[in-house]
């Protein structure tokens, strides 16, 4: 580093600041030029980016530049640079941003190289890359340094390219069903929509206390009860909660709701639109992730929580009848409970332990109780549970869905249970958004409502393990 230094002092001092460059024109990228070889043989071509390898051979060199798609090899010489320029590109470092001017040919050996007519330095490096064999390996140090990530290990950048397939395959899909995309609030006065701690904020000029959101949903069902009948969102959301490998205090959020469907719309079109990323992004259907095959291809299975709690615990609550009786069998299982909990609520702890784990290919979970679905019509011929759905992948939950609830009044008795669940000792529980509740008044159409976490999605097509592989920026604890 101080080598580094000395460098770039001695080019200031020369007059050849590397900083004061402002513009190169770049004509061509490494991929362009690889595909496209045939017609670019001999043609003159203008790369920029890092260089990432130099070997010097006395009187000819060659480096490779990484730029945005890939890396291209360049072959510098003595005899068509001049003595000057040749010398100076001998003190390049490795890190060093250069522009090189040339023409495109093939290299005895066969490989696609520019052979450079002019060389630059752009910008001057002054920290020391990881060496090439090792690379950054370090976890902790790549979810800091992610711009380090980037450069040294291409697989990273190749997670993000398809990061971005995915979201604009998304777009493109909901687009093409008569969707159209809005932004709603950030900052909320009630943090509504889920079942989460919030991020509490101030507003000075008005003197209010505002949250981060946690969820997209009410806002965008105003718009549905406003006439747009089709609305979705992709947009940042805020938990103030544990992290892990499935979640991170901030993530990327898609809800979407449609007018005049139910949660069977709502299946149709998740599945539709997870098959159609997939085959965009990855080419098939088939997907690997972290050595489970999984099969997109075939009709997600459906299954409701009863049956799964059946199927994988050995208890039928159908045949329990009494708070008393799920209870007791919590106990005997070791199922943890709280006070407040209901026979619905232990449905749900009794599923998280014995049912989750094992909806590896896609499983379309149905008809939640009641008691943890407080935005969701009833089922009319059972109404302790509701039209909902949780798509579940590789044992994780990716999706979550809705017949919307859009009597007011029904509204307004769940709000106020919450509220008691709150006073009880509950404290993920939102406040009662009174605007919301009189919005329903003026009628809401029969609706359907998908949310989604997209980073779960993205998780799944790169084949990534954990939620920080897949946002660039993960959350971190300072280093003191």
């Amino acid at each position: 580093m101080r080598i580094r230094r000395e460098k770039l002092a001695e080019l200031q001092e020369n007059g050849n600041d590397p900083f004061r460059e402002v513009k190169f024109d770049v004509t061509k990228h490494s991929a362009e030029i690889h595909q496209n070889f045939d017609a670019l043989d001999g043609t003159d071509v203008s790369v920029a980016g890092r260089m990432m390898t130099k070997r010097i051979m006395g009187k000819a060199s060659f480096i490779d530049v990484l730029d945005r798609d890939g890396r291209i090899q360049v072959y510098v010489r003595k005899d068509q640079l001049g003595d000057d320029v040749y010398s100076e590109f001998k003190k390049y470092d490795i890190g060093d941003i250069v522009g090189v001017s040339g023409h495109v040919f093939k290299t005895q050996k066969g490989e696609i190289s520019v052979k450079a007519t002019e060389i630059k330095l752009l910008s001057k490096s002054l920290q020391v890359l990881p060496e090439k064999f090792h690379g950054l390996r370090d976890t902790e140090l790549r979810y800091r340094q992610r711009y380090v990530d980037l450069i040294v290990n291409p697989e990273v950048r190749d997670v993000f390219l398809k990061r971005t397939a995915i979201i604009k395959s998304i777009r493109n899909f909901l687009d093409g069903r008569s969707y159209i995309e809005v932004e709603t609030p950030v900052l909320q006065s009630f943090p509504g929509g889920g079942t989460a701690r919030p991020f509490k904020s101030h507003h000075n000029a008005l003197d209010m206390g505002l949250f981060m959101r946690i969820a997209l949903e009410l806002p965008l069902k105003r718009l549905i009860i406003g006439g747009m009948e089709r609305v979705y969102e992709i947009g940042r959301c805020f938990r103030n909660e544990g992290i892990s490998i499935k979640h991170n205090p901030e993530f990327t959020m898609l809800e979407l709701y449609q007018a005049y469907t139910d949660y069977y719309g709502m299946m149709e079109l998740v599945e539709s639109m997870i098959k159609k990323a997939a085959q965009d992004v990855c080419g098939t259907l088939i997907i690997d992730y972290c050595g489970t095959v999984l099969d997109l291809s075939k009709p997600f299975e459906k299954l409701t929580m009863v049956d799964a709690v059946k199927k994988y615990a050995g208890v039928d609550f159908d045949a329990l009848t009494t708070l008393e009786e799920a209870r007791k069998v919590a106990e005997e299982h070791h199922i943890k409970i709280e006070k407040w909990h209901t026979k619905g609520n232990i449905l749900n702890s009794f599923f998280d332990e014995y049912a989750e784990e094992h909806l590896i290919q896609p499983t379309f979970l149905m008809d939640h109780p009641i008691e943890i679905s407080h935005l969701t019509k009833k089922k009319p011929d059972k109404p302790d549970y509701t039209e909902r759905f949780e798509l579940y992948i590789a044992g994780r939950e990716l999706a979550n869905a809705y017949s919307e609830l859009n009597d007011p009044l029904d509204q307004r008795a769940r709000f106020e249970h919450q509220e008691a669940t709150k006073q009880a000792g509950d404290d993920e529980i939102s406040m009662i958004d009174e605007d919301f509740i009189t919005s329903l008044e003026y009628g809401m159409p029969p609706t359907g409502g998908l949310g989604m976490g997209l980073e779960r999605l993205i998780m799944l097509l790169t084949n990534s393990a954990s939620i920080r592989d897949v946002l660039l920026f993960p959350t971190m604890k300072p280093i003191n």
